[in-house]
């Protein structure tokens, strides 16, 4: 499998395969992101009649053109056009006003090489090291528009900051290999699969190869789709922006030539799911939701319709179909999708939606693998992990094969007699500041009864750390989660909005209460309004680390919300027996870069997944929603009626969050009444 440090647009041939491949051992080996280009990514009118030659990118490093062949002249105005181009590039993205005509950045960033066999990769790469921040910065800003990874430059723009929060917030973000491939790469199947961990991109990169497909084929008709209704509103609103940012020109043709919708739909409005809209369009049966029908039954059915129609004659529903979060969805859909579209199926998953999943790789290889998190510091996602999965802890509470510790991002190491982990993930380019600086990306911190302490005064302690370590920190770069669902939680949060205006004159926003992010308000919520949402800085709350899955996946969850820095606030007295190895394993990860694990016994690891599937297959809703009530410490008298408020809303769905959610709200106002 290709390496994510590695991207190549050129054909080998005899001239430049000594090159190229020098150029992917020296990006694997170095791990340096490396891309051999021969024309701009992402706009297919930019083309050049000469061919024996290439452009080197790397991060830090002169845009560096490279000759094979011996025509001068032909070379030279390969190298101006170029130039040219990624000037018009500059201006159409507003990069000129940062960075200057070509005249003023091509001495100090642009090379040339001729190239000969044998001659050393390493030496030319020691040849073209740009030196200066400043220097390096608008170099990256070049390599963001040839290869596709526009940057916004409002958020870029400026000098060099001297603090970690606006370093990592201008960050020049560019794909990776993988990420690159997935974007530009010609299909080599109908169907083609992505999967990663949440915070990879993976939403990112339908939206960039929507853009492709929209404005490569003119005349095609595409669908972008998820399960969720609420996550199709938010992508339909979000694809005219992505559009107007990437200057797209093409008008957008809603329910003509593009639909971004949910998948089932209603029988009244064809345009209103991907599944009306085939049955619409191939005038098949529409069947509504009942027990009995399933999405897989439905799917199943269109099929069996569809075999009886000839769909050359009839013609396909769609030429392109992209789909998010696959995970919620049967194989029969997927396979209704490959029969209504014409040419190519582009599927995006997260591998490991709850870290209790029992089945962390699908039967399905996927085509593109996306191990790296950008979201969060490498250190914290380790760390969050581990936490999550009770690895620090004996009995442990999951455990993962090889192959998914590394489908999940790891480079496995283990001891001679294989009864010791070493695991570990490569770095990232945007925390390479936090690395250089020997910066801490999570921290424990303790509260204790004896000692006076609390957690609102601890979180006010923490905030004013942040904002003296960050002076340009602002309220909405905060988030304050409490993780356990208990009346003390809304209390705390109830007192915090009170202090916190006192204390540093910032307004709070209880996103329990909002149900939004409100711009310029620190953001204080519990554990079931953060999905999708990410913050330099977050405060997760808890007063015991418990062992249920629920919680250790919310923990999880609520760690990874970062991109700077994770505190965990706990209670010493409340964790004593925790403490001392969670801290340790914390340490081991901050001084080695690593985790070190011992493996359980193959008889404990029968144990971890047979709990597992007892967990996923035998748990009555009952139960299921009585451990929701232990954990918001609902009271005996209101059990009884708040259970049968929760069954008749939730009607059976095991769905955590919407139970939660419900139960949580419900609770609340019988509380609230009985006053």
């Amino acid at each position: 499998m290709a390496s994510s440090f590695f991207f190549q647009q050129i054909d080998k041939n005899e001239l430049n395969s000594a090159f190229i491949d020098a150029a992917e051992s020296y990006a694997v080996e170095n791990k340096k992101q490396i891309y051999l280009i021969d024309k701009p990514l992402g706009d297919s009118k930019y083309s050049y009649e000469y061919n024996d030659c290439l452009v080197l990118l790397a991060p830090g490093y002169k845009i560096t053109f490279v000759h094979f062949g011996d025509d001068e002249d032909s070379f030279e105005e390969y190298v101006n056009d170029f130039i040219e181009d990624l000037g018009s590039i500059s201006d159409k993205y507003r990069y000129k006003d940062i960075i200057g005509r070509p005249r003023a950045w091509k001495k100090t960033l642009i090379a040339e090489e001729t190239y000969s066999s044998g001659q050393s990769f390493n030496e030319i790469m020691d040849n073209i090291i740009l030196s200066g921040g400043e220097n390096k910065k608008q170099c990256e800003l070049l390599l963001s528009l040839l290869t596709g990874s526009i940057n916004d430059i409002e958020k870029v723009k400026g000098n060099i900051p001297d603090n970690i929060l606006d370093k990592v917030k201008q960050k020049i973000l560019l794909f990776d290999g993988d990420q690159t491939r997935f974007v530009y790469q010609k299909p080599s199947s109908k169907r083609i699969t992505t999967q990663g961990l949440s915070g990879t991109g993976k939403t990112e990169l339908l939206l960039h190869k929507l853009k492709e497909l929209y404005v490569e084929d003119k005349t095609s008709k595409l669908i972008f789709t998820c399960h969720n209704k609420i996550l199709a509103d938010n992508l339909r609103n979000r694809i005219p922006e992505f559009f107007d940012f990437m200057k797209v020109e093409e008008q957008i043709k809603w329910f003509e030539r593009l639909w971004c919708v949910n998948a089932w739909g209603s029988q009244s409005n064809k345009h209103s799911g991907a599944y009306s809209y085939i049955c619409d369009f191939y005038n098949i049966p529409f069947l509504r939701y009942r027990p009995s029908n399933n999405f897989e039954a439905v799917c199943k059915q269109a099929i069996e319709h569809l075999k009886n129609i000839d769909m050359d004659q009839h013609g396909f529903a769609f030429d392109y179909m992209l789909i998010d979060e696959s995970q919620d969805f049967p194989q029969s859909f997927f396979e209704l999708c490959e029969k209504v579209t014409a040419k190519n199926i582009y599927v995006a998953g997260d591998i490991f939606q709850s870290i209790f999943d029992s089945n962390i790789i699908s039967e399905i290889e996927p085509d593109y693998l996306l191990s790296k998190c950008y979201r969060t510091d490498p250190k914290t996602l380790m760390f969050a992990h581990a936490l999550g999965m009770g690895l620090f802890e004996t009995p442990k509470l999951r455990w993962l094969e090889d192959k998914e510790w590394k489908a999940c991002g790891y480079v496995v190491n283990k001891s001679d007699n294989e009864d010791l982990y070493s695991l570990s993930r490569e770095p990232l380019r945007r925390f390479e500041d936090l690395e250089s600086e020997n910066y801490s990306s999570i921290e424990i911190v303790k509260t204790s009864k004896d000692l006076g302490e609390d957690a609102e005064l601890k979180i006010i302690d923490i905030i004013r750390e942040i904002r003296q370590d960050n002076p340009t920190v602002l309220a909405d770069d905060i988030g304050i989660i409490f993780i356990d669902n208990s009346k003390n939680t809304y209390a705390s949060a109830d007192r915090l909005e009170i202090s916190i205006p006192r204390e540093f004159g910032w307004e709070v926003n209880k996103s329990y209460e909002s149900k939004e992010k409100i711009p310029d308000t620190l953001f204080v919520s519990n554990r079931n309004n953060v999905k999708g949402l990410e913050f330099p800085f977050v405060i997760c709350v808890t007063k015991k680390l418990q062992p249920s899955r629920s919680y250790r996946n919310a923990l999880y969850m609520m760690l990874t919300r970062s991109f700077l820095k994770s505190y965990l606030l706990l209670s010493q007295d409340s964790n004593a027996e925790l403490i001392g190895s969670i801290e340790s394993g914390l340490n081991t990860i901050k001084s080695n870069g690593h985790l070190e694990v011992v493996a359980p016994s193959r008889e404990e690891q029968d144990r971890i997944k047979t709990t597992i599937k007892y967990d996923d297959d035998n748990i009555s809703f009952y139960d299921f929603v009585l451990g929701i009530f232990d954990e918001l410490d609902v009271m005996p008298i209101f059990r009884k009626p708040l259970y049968t408020i929760v069954q008749s809303i939730a009607k059976d769905n095991f769905d955590y969050d919407k139970v939660m959610e419900i139960a949580e709200f419900n609770y609340r106002q019988m509380v609230s009444s009985s006053k």
